[in-house]
């Protein structure tokens, strides 16, 4: 596999960026807000529409086209309910990129594509890569077992599926799960990626609208307080909320061999919400990647971007970096 097939400048002509770096599309932590501020800066900011109605999708990216004229993304579960509306939406609302995840790209991507989208698809091991290549797809991200919100079953980590896709796919790979800093974006190039994706550092920043005391929460982890939990509903990762909380009720029920129509029960509905936009520590779902344990700031998303591209041009400066310098990216 050439290395000339992941160059990280490829990714960012394709997607129309200054910097390889890609704000994730989370349920209920997106907004117009954030999606502006990463996109100025020279990344790519997205909104998640699993947490949006169809009319409040469209309000969004209206609100963003409003304050931005470049590139930006709409990020769409494909197991979540109105997906015919959201990409009605994102193709009358002229919608650059858009993310699918949860599910089989082959029904909608030659429809987004035929429309103008630039189509990315999220897998979890290489062999989802090939079958999102073959129904395709521009690009891939390989999101590893320490992402937070909606995983993969296969308990891939990072380190291991990054290489591993690259190996398999000639499209650009971009890299997620427990991505946070010049150091962990230096690693995933190194690994074969073209760029990064990340999630838990965008939700620790100034325009997240995610609840403060959710945030808050997130700045008090610790390592090993998120666990990937209802693997026989649909896997997540989620943070551990006070005693008696949702994790605890979740994790008694699992441990104890619950079955699958117990755990739907379980989870009911809302809890997402409840927690990540309400600030329900003790009854809502609190959806954190692994690397929530070394998030204590909360600077702007524009700053966070900056400081991106900063800390690695310090790393490239050292000799460090693996082909790439971020200079030559302007």
């Amino acid at each position: 596999m050439s290395r000339a097939n992941h160059h990280p400048q490829l990714l960012c002509d394709m997607l129309g960026i200054r910097h390889p770096v890609i704000q994730a599309g989370m349920v209920w932590c997106t907004g117009a807000e954030l999606v502006v501020a990463v996109s100025r800066a020279g990344g790519l900011g997205t909104l998640g529409a699993g947490s949006m109605y169809p009319d409040e999708l469209r309000a969004e990216v209206r609100r963003v086209k409003d304050q931005w004229s470049g590139a930006f993304a709409v990020n769409v579960p494909l197991l979540y309910p109105a997906v015919e509306e959201h990409m009605a939406t994102i193709v009358e609302e002229q919608v650059p990129v858009v993310f699918t995840s949860a599910g089989s790209p082959r029904k909608w991507t030659d429809h987004l594509k035929s429309a103008g989208c630039t189509v990315i698809h999220v897998v979890s091991s290489a062999v989802f890569a090939r079958k999102a290549v073959a129904a395709g797809v521009d690009a891939v991200v390989a999101e590893g077992f320490e992402a937070g919100g909606h995983n993969g079953r296969e308990e891939t980590t990072t380190m291991c599926l990054v290489p591993e896709v690259a190996n398999a796919v000639e499209v650009p790979v971009i890299a997620a799960g427990g991505l946070h800093d010049a150091r962990s974006i230096l690693a995933a190039l190194a690994l074969g990626a073209s760029g990064v994706q990340m999630g838990s550092r965008f939700v620790m920043t100034q325009e997240n609208p995610a609840h403060a005391a959710f945030k808050q929460r997130i700045a008090e982890a610790g390592a090993g307080e998120t666990r990937l939990m209802l693997k026989d509903v649909t896997p997540v990762r989620l943070l551990r909320g006070p005693e008696g909380s949702f994790y605890d009720q979740v994790a008694a029920a699992e441990d104890a061999g619950a079955d699958v129509e117990a755990l739907r029960a379980l989870l009911g509905r809302g809890r997402a919400k409840k927690g990540m936009r309400e600030g329900d520590l003790l009854e809502g779902e609190l959806e954190i990647g692994q690397v929530s344990a070394l998030l204590d700031d909360l600077p702007g998303a524009g700053v966070l971007v900056e400081r991106l591209v900063d800390e690695y041009r310090v790393f490239g400066t050292a000799g460090m970096a693996p082909g790439f310098h971020w200079d030559a990216l302007g």
